[in-house]
């Protein structure tokens, strides 16, 4: 597990120098420099050239307070990761030590703390667990619900083989069973290295759920092999009086099988059995960029098909392709009637919050983009609804103003409601609030392109799949 690289003859000729000098500080390394995480499907793959590699979110907090590892010179940390029995070996080299340091990190207790009981002592164990565990996902995934399948297929081109079939399958598992608890506990490591702010679930919780997604193939000898893709864990929040919610918690596909619509997938999948098992609706925990992106085009397609919703579409759309809203002459609504909202969470368990900003792409998509003062109508549509989600719905209020205040967490804007005092009354907080509301219509208006943007994306992609 930890080697040291054998120094040069040069060692020779150091005895003969005089021992007394001053040795290089140690001012540490971050974990982030020279840590790489490598996954492997076979034994032949580590160490070689293009060995596939993660890009890892921030390792650093594992590491004390600044993130440093200290004590050793030339450094390098390489964590090989089997995907297919899902265990791991850490492979540390170093130069030397750096000689009487007080403060040299036990790199052993906080790699176990990042991969848990995945992680082995010993290379040849994990390379035996190639063989050993051949069958690991399959033997664990036996006895579980399949809830859906599909075909598919892998191109082979060893020796011109022909394409050979195979099912996609999603299945559902109780994770308090242990087998299954202790491949949750062997998946956990990569949940703390890839998803931000990841972190374990309790497994002994009934109410959460886990759902595998694997592939299954058999071999020119006929036997049936089973690789797992990715998963998810949803937890059923209860909602009265005899209902629950669905919260997706973690959804993760290993980076190898990235691009393949295997996240899509997963997300459909859920959608299917909420709707099925009648829950009330579905929701993400803080989910990432693009994991909101895809969830968006998913949702947004489905309201494409949704006869309730295309009226109300088309009414909006009518009234920005018509209309100047710059000019303010009357009051324009352009979000959802309550009753479709209820309609939506009721049928297509998509809650408020989703349709709002699906509810903008389907606007978008009735659109014409080069008729300029239907575009500006739109923007104004949009910006108006920014400046509502970031600084509520008392903005404008007569005798109120909304002013940006500093945050202790620099990449946080924390907004406060202020009333001004009467007129004629001044106590110099007036001329310093404007100073702080100095930058607040440059942050909106970077906040309505982000928000654009996103619209143009989503909109982009389902084109593919429509014709208006």
């Amino acid at each position: 597990m930890v080697s040291k690289r054998n120094g040069s003859d040069s060692s020779i000729d150091a005895k003969k120098r005089k021992r007394v000098g001053f040795s290089d500080p140690d001012v540490g390394i971050e974990a982030n420099e020279c840590i790489k995480v490598f996954l492997v499907s076979r034994p032949e793959e580590m160490d070689a050239a293009g060995s596939f590699s993660i890009d890892p979110v921030d390792l650093n907090h594992f590491f004390g307070e600044d993130g440093k590892i200290y004590g050793y010179k030339h450094l390098k940390i390489h964590i090989w990761f089997n995907i297919i029995s899902f265990r791991a070996y850490a492979d540390i080299t170093y130069q030397s030590t750096f000689n009487g340091s007080k403060d040299t990190t036990n790199l052993k207790p906080v790699l176990r703390n990042i991969f848990g009981e995945s992680l082995v002592e010993q290379k040849d164990e994990f390379l035996q667990s190639f063989s050993t565990e051949s069958h690991y996902i399959r033997n664990v995934v036996s006895n579980g619900e399949v809830v859906k399948a599909l075909k598919g297929h892998d191109n082979a081109s060893d020796h011109h083989l022909e394409e050979k079939a195979s099912t996609i399958q999603v299945i559902r598992m109780d994770l308090r069973s242990m087998p299954v608890g202790e491949l949750y506990s062997r998946l956990v490591p990569l949940v703390l290295v890839i998803i931000e702010g990841g972190t374990a679930i309790d497994i002994t919780d009934p109410r959460w759920e886990i759902y595998f997604l694997v592939e299954r193939k058999s071999d020119e000898s006929g036997e049936n092999n089973v690789k797992l893709l990715g998963f998810t864990t949803i937890y059923r929040f209860y909602h009265y009086p005899d209902s629950s919610r669905l919260r997706i918690s973690q959804i993760l596909v290993l980076p190898p099988y990235h691009g393949k619509g295997h996240g899509r997938l997963l997300l459909e999948t859920l959608n299917s059995i909420a709707v099925s098992e009648d829950a009330y609706d579905v929701t993400v925990e803080e989910p990432s960029d693009y994991l909101q992106y895809v969830r968006a085009c998913i949702d947004t397609l489905r309201l494409l098909s949704f006869e309730p919703v295309k009226p109300a579409i088309a009414k909006v759309a009518s009234q920005l392709k018509h209309g100047n809203l710059s000019k303010k002459t009357c009051e324009f609504h352009s979000d959802p009637p309550a009753s479709l909202v209820e309609v939506v969470r009721k049928m297509l368990k998509i809650n408020k919050k989703q349709l709002l900003q699906c509810w903008e792409v389907l606007i978008y998509l009735n659109l014409n983009p080069e008729d300029p003062q239907c575009m500006e109508n739109y923007k104004t549509c949009i910006s108006d609804r920014v400046k509502v989600d970031i600084l509520g719905k008392d903005v404008g209020a007569v005798g109120k103003r909304v002013i940006q205040v500093p945050n202790n967490d620099e990449s946080d804007t924390s907004f406060v409601l202020f009333r001004p005092q009467s007129a004629g009354k001044d106590d110099g907080l007036g001329d310093e609030l404007e100073g702080i509301q100095e930058n607040q219509g440059e942050q909106l208006s970077e906040l309505f392109d982000e928000r654009v943007e996103e619209i143009k994306a989503v909109a982009k992609t389902i084109s593919r799949y429509i014709k208006l």
